[in-house]
């Protein structure tokens, strides 16, 4: 492909992609953007890591009137942490452009410091439908100099139930706008929405994974007694540094979470029903390493992107074919090898036929004994977190953490490692062998001169 020149961008946002480092468009973008720059719908089928986001992105920018100082631009995603990554990555892209001012709002935090933000005016809002709903229903947010809406990853956000949210959220947005649909599979609820709020979208077909991802796929079939010992036979089997386990429903994670942590292993649990600061200390640790297995549902797990994951494992078999593609493309990214294992009870075959036809080619199925006898043998991660009650609002900032620990608490900067900090409290990774003088140390010690409560994750 050639480069970003040939979409006739502004100097200013040509200057800008070099700067972040967008030598050549993806795939994805390739498609998207002369439609975007077009001002023409698109429904675009692209998953987490495909570049969707500069896809929608740069188009968004480029027509925005930065005098104007009303919301231009609406983007909703089905999490709060998909809603941050893409806060993020259109404040880089709007450096193209001066006072561009872009707004996350989210559920999960306090609404009165949004509603601060809110009246100084935005440009762009990225949030989530129950939060924007909120703020349509109080009058504090207002949608009609809307000029492009964009709904990332929509069938998610169906699957969520937020379909009369979003039906309610595109009433106030004028009729007369761009919409840009951006969905990881096509399910016809999706089909449905296009249907009623697009005007003959353009259709953007991105491959669900990389050219030839170096995958090598397995498939056992086990007692639905023995699924959680042959979950921790393929753990520690393969030693993964980091893996995420696919299961159905919320209770299953947090049981399957719960009986992996009783054996001995450093597992999480990731759905719809913990609170956002639970939500963000599991997310935490998964990435920085402390802990190695992440037990999650599909809707929890959309929007993460994860940059290396050598192991995925299926409790039990996705809801469909779609689906499943979508889960084990997770792994094998980036020209890395990867493995994704399935485990499937007698009762759920049927959904691995399915499969099976779908592929024209017969699934690779291992011996599931073999796999049983493999002794348990959990893999110590090499970092632990501690939890600081002081975070952006605390006016507490990295460099004060680090500070705090290599200079009074004498830990050395080699051993300290991820440092996240959110509204009201901080996260920072220090190596294990470290972690309870770190702790210690910070108890007794002072962070900006001022005493925090501290504890480990």
């Amino acid at each position: 492909m050639s480069s970003f020149e040939k979409f006739e961008l502004s100097p200013s946002m040509l200057r800008n992609l070099e700067r972040l480092g967008f030598r050549q468009p993806t795939e994805v973008q390739a498609k998207t953007l002369p439609h975007a720059l077009g001002g023409r719908d698109v429904i675009a089928q692209a998953r987490t890591g495909s570049g969707k986001t500069a896809a929608f992105g740069i188009g968004l920018i480029e027509g925005l009137r930065p005098r104007m100082f009303a919301v231009q631009g609406l983007v909703l995603c089905p999490t709060r942490e998909l809603a941050d990554q893409v806060s993020k990555a259109l404040r880089e892209l709007a450096r193209a452009k001066e006072n561009i001012k872009v707004l996350t709002l989210c559920g999960g935090v306090p609404i009165g410091p949004q509603i601060g933000s809110l009246s100084h005016g935005a440009h762009i809002v990225v949030g989530t439908p129950g939060r924007i709903q909120d703020h349509l229903r109080k009058g504090t947010l207002t949608l009609d100099r809307v000029s492009t809406v964009v709904l990332d990853e929509a069938d998610r956000m169906l699957d969520m139930g937020f379909q009369d949210s979003v039906d309610a959220i595109l009433q106030e947005v004028p009729v007369r706008r761009q919409t840009l649909m951006f969905s990881a599979t096509w399910p016809e609820s999706v089909r449905g929405l296009s249907k009623r709020f697009q005007n003959e979208p353009e259709d953007v077909r991105v491959e669900a994974g990389e050219a030839n991802p170096d995958i090598s796929e397995w498939f056992y079939e086990v007692e639905p007694s023995t699924t959680e010992k042959a979950v921790e036979a393929l753990l520690s089997r393969h030693q993964p540094e980091s893996c995420i386990v696919f299961c159905t429903t919320k209770q299953q994670c947090d049981d399957l979470a719960e009986g992996l942590r009783a054996g001995g292993f450093a597992a999480v649990a990731l759905h719809g029903d913990l609170d956002q600061r639970d939500r963000d200390s599991v997310l935490v640790r998964f990435a920085n390493r402390s802990a190695s297995v992440l037990v999650a549902t599909d809707v929890a797990a959309r929007g993460l992107d994860i940059k290396s994951l050598p192991l995925v494992i299926n409790a039990e078999p996705a809801r469909d074919p779609e689906v499943h593609t979508h889960r084990v493309g997770r792994t094998g990214r980036a020209g890395e090898k990867g493995m994704a294992v399935t485990l499937c009870t007698p009762a759920r075959g049927h959904k691995l036929s399915q499969l099976e036809e779908v592929r024209g080619k017969p699934l690779e199925w291992g011996d599931s004994g073999e796999l049983l006898a493999t002794p348990s043998q959990p893999r110590v991660p090499p970092m632990k977190t501690i939890c600081i009650a002081g975070g952006r609002k605390n006016k507490v900032r990295p460099g004060d953490v680090l500070g705090a620990l290599t200079g009074e608490a004498g830990i050395p900067s080699t051993s300290v490692g991820k440092i996240d900090l959110f509204d009201f409290q901080c996260f920072v990774a220090i190596e294990r062998g470290q972690a309870s003088s770190a702790l210690k140390r910070l108890e007794k010690g002072r962070i900006k001169g001022r005493k925090f409560r501290v504890r480990f994750a």
